[in-house]
Order: structure tokens, then sequence, then C-alpha cells
């Protein structure tokens, strides 16, 4: 064991020395593998980001909820959409029918949206998502407040002209100003700012995120708003309650939105069940698709390094030729130089693949720097990419390796160049 330990070192530095003296060689392989790694863990690298910026952004939807809604969010391949211009939409007395009569539902909650522009002083946020919800809106949408407060019971039920301002809109219009208890201007209304929404970043799904949101309370927004309205995109978003399956709610829900329209048992359903775990069916089989092709990309590009290790490996093999037959005259066995050329053929594929995984790093850095979109190495992709690299040079350096540890040492040693 103490013999093959220490020609395996031999090996490996004998290996070592041949990379440091042929720097030209070294450099022109170390490129093309270079080239190989940074290209696929790059695609690699910036499709797990992007999965789970989408993925973070459906977990917002709640894994526990569930949308009434006019439109489904997935179709099928030859969906009759005519039917679905003909629905009619979620409608306030239909959430407060839901809200009396669901018995696995803890919270029902009424939201229409639209856009427009929201004005204090001389500021002006245009093209603002406008958010009116009836007073259930914090239980089933969770967010936090940076500062203030959220409506009262007593301000919802009254219409009382107040808002939740997004921390973007709060930076737009007040710069330095502090918002709480300022009025902002809303389609001439003016509307005292009571709270200011935590940060939440840009949300992949649009219109998630609270940042760039001007909250309103159902019974003030309705007078100003007409919440009937296709345009308004109306929902009615239910909970589940604790302990209670989603398809169990659903099934309720079904039935009993069936009974409020008074649908006849033989008649389809008039609206549509939405919920996360339909979005994330989707996004898991758009992701395989892009990384079967991320792997369809970069196999060319690590082909075209594997095939430049091979070609240097043999050129090494050539140019040492006499060295080989020298050794294996002196005892050197066939697994000493098959092992001694794979060494090499490692450590320049390895090197190579270190090399393109730093590329691949200062590359996430820019895109942090100059974009707004985080993107970041895992552990996962560094170990791909070492993994693929050890793989390739174990792969190109074998042939060689083979070729030379084969070699008769007479015919070696007596070898012309």
């Amino acid at each position: 064991m103490g013999l093959f330990i220490r020609l395996l070192k031999e090996s490996f530095l004998f290996a070592y020395s041949s990379v440091v003296a042929n720097k030209l060689r070294t450099f022109l392989t170390l490129l093309g593998i270079t080239i190989g790694i940074f290209a696929i863990i790059s695609v690699f690298t910036v499709l797990n980001s992007l999965e789970k910026k989408i993925r973070d952004s459906i977990s917002t939807l709640g894994d526990d909820i569930v949308y009434v809604q006019k439109w489904p969010w997935t179709f099928g391949p030859d969906y009759p959409w005519w039917e679905y211009m003909q629905r009619p939409v979620p409608k306030l007395t239909e959430y407060k029918e839901l809200k009396r009569r669901l018995k696995l539902a803890e919270s029902v909650c009424f939201s229409v949206s639209t856009g427009k522009t929201v004005k204090y002083k001389n500021n002006n946020a245009e093209n603002i998502g406008i958010w009116i919800n009836t007073p259930e809106f914090p239980d089933i949408r969770l967010f936090d407040l940076e500062s203030g407060r959220n409506f009262t019971s007593e301000e919802s039920d009254a219409g009382r002209s107040v808002c939740i301002i997004g921390y973007e809109i709060a930076q737009k219009l007040f710069d330095y100003e502090y918002p709480l208890g300022k009025q902002i201007i809303l389609m001439g209304r003016k509307i005292t700012v009571v709270g200011i929404a935590k940060k939440e970043g840009k949300n992949m799904l649009g219109g998630g995120s609270l940042d760039e949101m001007v909250l309103l309370p159902m019974n003030f927004g309705r007078t100003f708003f007409d919440i009937r309205s296709d345009r308004m995109n109306p929902f009615i978003w239910v909970k589940a309650k604790e302990g209670v399956k989603v398809s169990e709610l659903n099934d309720e829900l079904i039935q009993t939105m069936r009974a409020i329209r008074r649908i006849p048992p033989l008649d389809k359903d008039n609206f549509s069940i939405n919920q996360a775990s339909l979005l994330a069916k989707g996004i898991d089989q758009i992701f395989f698709m892009i990384n079967l092709t991320g792997w369809i990309i970069g196999g060319f590009s690590i082909l075209v390094g594997g095939f430049g290790i091979a070609n240097i490996m043999f050129v090494s093999v050539k140019e040492r030729t006499r060295i080989i037959g020298i050794q294996k005259a002196l005892g050197a066995k066939r697994y000493t130089i098959l092992v001694e050329f794979l060494y090499e053929a490692v450590i320049l594929s390895l090197t190579g693949g270190v090399l393109g995984l730093l590329l691949v790093y200062i590359g996430t850095l820019i895109a942090k720097w100059f974009a707004d979109f985080e993107v970041a190495m895992t552990f996962g992709n560094i170990l791909r990419g070492l993994l693929i690299s050890g793989i390739i040079g174990v792969v190109s350096g074998f042939l060689p390796a083979w070729t030379a540890a084969r070699m008769n040492p007479v015919d070696a040693i007596n070898t012309h160049f």
C-alpha cells in the first residue's frame, strides 16, 4: 500500500512538472476547458437564480390560498376562450355569501386592482398599482409595515379616505419628508397615508410586490372605482383553515359558488379556481426543458474543451515516448504510466474548471452591481463544475494514457523524432 501511494505521488509530481514546463500548451488547453465550464455553469447559475426568483414569487401567492377568478391561470392546448369571455366577474355580493357559507375557510377577501397616477405636491408616481381590498386582506396577504399602522375596522366600514403606500412609492413621492399623516392625491381625491409597507423587492410575476402599490379600503375605493368592471380584475381569495387540505376547500368552494350562481347540475362552471400549485407545476415543466437545453448547449462547449485536452495529451505522449521507454525499462508498471498521464489530464481539466468557476463568480458580482437581479453561485453548481472538469479530464486523457502505458520499452527508447 505504501509503495502504491509513493508511486501515485511520484506520478503526480511528474505530471505537475510537465504541465508547468509547457506553459503555452498548458494555457491553450486551459482556455478550452475554461470556456466550456464557464459556458455551462454560467447557464445553470442564471437559470437557478431565475427559477428561485420565480418560485419565491409564486410562494407569495400562498400554498393554502385559493383564488376565485374569471380566467384560469393555465390553459390547455385547445381552450374555449370564447366561453371564458362570456363569464361574469366575481362580485362583492358573492364574497359576502362565500364568507357566510364556507365552513373550511379561515378568511375570505375581495380585491380589485388598477393602475393610476398618484401625486404629492410637485412629485408624481405614474402607473402605480392601486389595490382595493376588503378588511380581511392582511389576514391572507401577509406583509410587514415599515412604519405606521393598518386600517382600523371603523375606517374600513365607514369608507374613510386612508391608504397604505409601498416602500418605493414613499421614496418617489416624499423624498426626505415623513409620509405618515400626509395626503396624496389620487384621481382628485385627497387620501391620508396611515402606513408604509416594508420593502419586499420586485416580484417576477408582476404586481405581487407591495413596493409600488397603494392599498385602499374597499368601502372607500368603491366610491370612485367601478369594482364590477372587468378592467379592475376583481377576484375573491380564500384561505383554508389550519389542517384543512386545499383540495377539500376547492370542492366546497366549487359547490358553494355553483349554488350562489345557481348553475344547473349539467352546466359547466362559469368561474375558475386557481392556486399556486398550478403555476408551480407549469414552472417545473418549463425549467426541465430549459435545463435540458442548457445541458445540450453547455455539453458542446465541454466537448470542445475535452478534444483539446485529448489532442494535447497525445502530443505530450509523443514528446515523452523515449522517457516512457526508459521508465518501463527500469521496471515501471503499466498502471504507473497510465496514472501519470491521467494525473496530467485531470490537473489540466480541474485547473481550467476552477478558472471557469472563477469567471462565473466574477460575472455574478458584475450582475449584482449593474443589474437589479441577484445571481448567486450555489454549492451544487460549484460541485457540478468541478465534477464535470474531473470527468472530462479522465475521459479525455484515458486514451492517450492507455496508449503510453502499452508502449513496448525497446521500441519507445529507440524512437527518433
